[in-house]
């Protein structure tokens, strides 16, 4: 039985009939609790007993469990990062275009947690919008929103680049993080809660030869990650930039298109990182304590000092 349906089964059987008493908002700003409790067994009881509405105690368990929606969840980063939210009993909104791969996550994850799939393409606004929109109502509530999804496509000169790559990247990078963030956003302001992690890249910090268009989303990207930290501050919304260097994923052979030799020349003679090391360091970034946030993370392989100095044997 996935995690959350007793509560939702028990809830199902309560009596209608309850006492009337003053309730208090909880910590997070959108479920009703008696003051004072905090231990999640004595809430529900007392949600019960002070005649919480019956649609309260049927969601309270997603109320109590914190929810993270990951964007680019079928692979890489995303992939390690909704593992690892899994691992730590975070519900997971897993996006991405690969269906096939997000239902044998959701396989392995719904073990865990409770999961919900989403498929679809960020560069797609009306379906970004329809998409996250229609979430049921137990699903609405997202406390962690990770912007993952992201790409290179070739590298090369700028006099010769490829105009279809210029707008895959821009569209990806810059607009599909941009389409979701609309999505999200609204709901954490309205509950004056929630953080937004970025993943952004070294890239985004230092220009390099041929990187260009690429440099330029992800220099984007770090501006957006700023704009929203001050945008947001006024409602005690969390905003956090990771920003990795080296990390060996698909990334590479996205960008080669399929030339596998190519990509693997890339982390030759040197240790990168992996999606594991990125996710562990996001999940230490929203696991930090309400008053503390990790505003802006660099993160390198040892072997790597700067976006064109690498140590290699």
């Amino acid at each position: 039985m996935p995690v959350g349906q007793n509560s939702r089964s028990l809830a199902l059987s309560i009596a209608r009939k309850r006492p009337t008493s003053k309730l208090v908002p909880d910590d997070r700003c959108h479920y009703w609790l008696p003051k004072g409790e905090k231990n999640h067994l004595n809430r529900f009881t007392k949600l019960f007993t002070h005649g919480a509405s019956l649609t309260t105690l049927l969601f309270y368990n997603f109320a109590m469990k914190k929810i993270a929606l990951v964007t680019g969840a079928s692979a890489g980063i995303g992939k390690e990062t909704a593992h690892i939210l899994a691992e730590n009993g975070i519900d997971l909104i897993l996006c991405g275009r690969r269906s096939e791969r997000l239902e044998e996550m959701n396989a392995v994850l719904s073990q865990k947690v409770n999961v919900k799939l989403l498929v679809f393409d960020v560069r797609d606004q009306a379906e970004v919008a329809a998409q996250i929109g229609g979430l049921p109502l137990e699903w609405q509530a997202i406390d962690f929103l990770i912007n993952n999804a992201g790409n290179a496509h070739g590298l090369g000169p700028i006099d010769q680049g490829d105009l279809a790559d210029w707008d895959a990247m821009i569209d990806i990078n810059v607009k599909g993080l941009l389409y979701v963030s609309k999505a999200v956003i609204p709901g954490m302001v309205a509950r004056q809660s929630g953080h937004v992690v970025n993943i952004g890249s070294l890239a985004g910090q230092e220009v390099y030869a041929n990187g260009n268009v690429y440099c330029a989303s992800k220099f984007a990207v770090d501006a957006l990650t700023k704009g929203m930290r001050m945008d947001l501050n006024p409602y005690g919304i969390k905003v956090t930039a990771i920003t990795p260097g080296l990390v060996e994923t698909e990334f590479s052979l996205i960008r080669f298109k399929g030339d596998e030799e190519r990509a693997k020349n890339v982390y030759k003679g040197m240790q990168p990182l992996t999606g594991r090391d990125v996710a562990e360091v996001i999940y230490f970034a929203l696991s930090r304590p309400v008053h503390v946030n990790i505003a802006d993370l660099l993160l390198l392989p040892t072997a790597q000092a700067s976006a064109g100095i690498v140590k290699r044997v």
